[in-house]
């Protein structure tokens, strides 16, 4: 919890210096000579941001999630210290902010969203708070509603972009209450299975919910035997360990090591790795590729506490082609000193969100050679360039369109369009 503690500090310090919401909207602007508008960039153009005032956010920026509905209309949510913000961003150079749902207790730095048949499942570190279940559909009805006859709400205009607010307060469709807090919500859409990770429950490790029906999540069980879980990523096994072939395989990450286990058997997990490395301060989060032989693994706390790195961000490749055996084959020094945060592997690349140096963009074609190059950026945090817990929290890179947002802590939403080439080799 020593990350936790550290951040909150921090905050609480960048809120008595106004760092926090201070940014105000603004609209699309093209990456020309590495600047779009304020913000360094490489291969990213700006296509609006959402200011965490316009969001309905009474606070900081948190974690973000996408959706698109079944008739094509992408969706933003975008999580705050106040609750969760939700968007249209199908004109993201307009995007309508339809409303807010607010928390279900208290305030919270932390909040998490994640989404299976057109429901969110939002959790929180706020005490009480238990995991919110949204009907996503109402967020198509109003949107359809407003487009067709936008006088039939009392929409305003951002006072310094195109975005349009509409002002609606949600309510959860329902509360699941078998865990109180929660760090971060984990779903296999492939099982309709949800991994609620770092709640009071299950010692912090994976607390098991069957959300097939997902308007009636049900408590199934927990896997605790190696703690506290901080994210995880969950999958029907289709890589080259065939001893494993179509299991539910999680990958944890649970502070100091990767921890892989077969969750097939909800009653019976069994632990198949459990793999520190050096440098080890705080196992944070990663993501696997799509041929699940290998995955990007990222430590919140090394760029500030290994002295060898200098404050330059370090990104671990490893090769997990045996489940029972994965292995560290190679590390990428960033020339930013920043530290990582949430990644995603999308389209041959990583979206990494990396604090202070914002969006970071690395290949991820060439992984079983233990290397990678970056290959485009957008930074989101103009005012600050160093070791500090500011920035962008997490990036959403699956819409069809090829929007990609990133939720940024002290700013707000900002929507991106990639124009990068990946080259043919490094």
């Amino acid at each position: 919890m020593e990350a936790m503690e550290k951040k909150i500090k921090f905050w609480e310090q960048a809120k008595i210096e106004n760092k926090i919401g201070a940014a105000p909207s603004s609209n699309a602007a093209t990456c020309v000579n590495g600047y779009a508008g304020e913000y360094a960039c490489s291969g990213i153009d700006l296509l609006s941001f959402i200011s965490l005032k316009d969001l309905g956010c009474g606070g900081d920026g948190s974690d973000m999630w996408g959706w698109t509905d079944p008739q094509g209309t992408e969706f933003a949510l975008a999580t705050c210290e106040t609750g969760t913000s939700m968007v249209d961003i199908s004109n993201p150079t307009k995007p309508i902010v339809l409303g807010f749902l607010p928390s279900n207790t208290g305030k919270s730095w932390w909040y998490d969203a994640k989404i299976y048949q057109n429901y969110a499942f939002i959790g929180s570190e706020a005490l009480g708070h238990g995991m919110s279940v949204f009907d996503l559909n109402q967020l198509s009805t109003i949107s359809k509603q407003y487009k067709s006859n936008p006088s039939s709400y009392n929409a305003t205009k951002s006072a310094t972009s195109n975005a349009i607010k509409l002002g609606i307060t949600f309510k959860p469709n329902k509360v699941y209450r078998e865990f109180g807090s929660s760090h971060n919500m984990v779903i296999n859409t492939e099982t309709g299975y949800l991994y609620a990770v770092g709640s009071k429950t299950c010692d912090g490790g994976l607390h098991i919910v069957d959300i097939r029906t997902p308007s009636n999540p049900t408590f199934v069980g927990c896997y605790s035997a190696d703690g506290y879980t901080h994210d995880a990523e969950c999958v029907i096994y289709k890589g080259p360990d065939t001893r494993f072939t179509s299991q539910e395989i999680c990958f944890n990450y649970n502070e100091d090591t990767l921890t892989i286990v077969d969750v097939t058997d909800k009653q019976n997990i069994r632990l198949l790795a459990r793999q520190g490395y050096d440098g080890a301060t705080y196992t944070h989060q990663g993501s696997l590729n799509p041929e699940q032989t290998h995955l990007f693994l990222n430590d919140e706390l090394d760029e500030e506490e290994v002295s060898e790195l200098g404050g330059h961000t370090r990104s671990m490749i490893w090769d997990v082609s045996r489940l029972d055996a994965p292995k560290l084959i190679g590390d990428f020094y960033s020339s930013e000193t920043s530290i990582d945060h949430n990644e995603y592997i999308h389209n041959g690349v990583s979206w990494q969100s990396n604090y202070c140096a914002g969006l970071r963009v690395l290949d991820a074609r060439y992984m079983s050679e233990g290397v990678t190059s970056e290959v485009a950026y957008f930074d989101v945090s103009p005012d600050c360039n160093t070791v500090e817990f500011l920035g962008s929290w997490s990036a959403y890179p699956f819409w069809k369109s090829g929007v990609v947002g990133v939720q940024s802590i002290e700013r707000g939403l900002f929507l991106l369009k990639p124009k990068f080439e990946l080259k043919d080799k490094l």
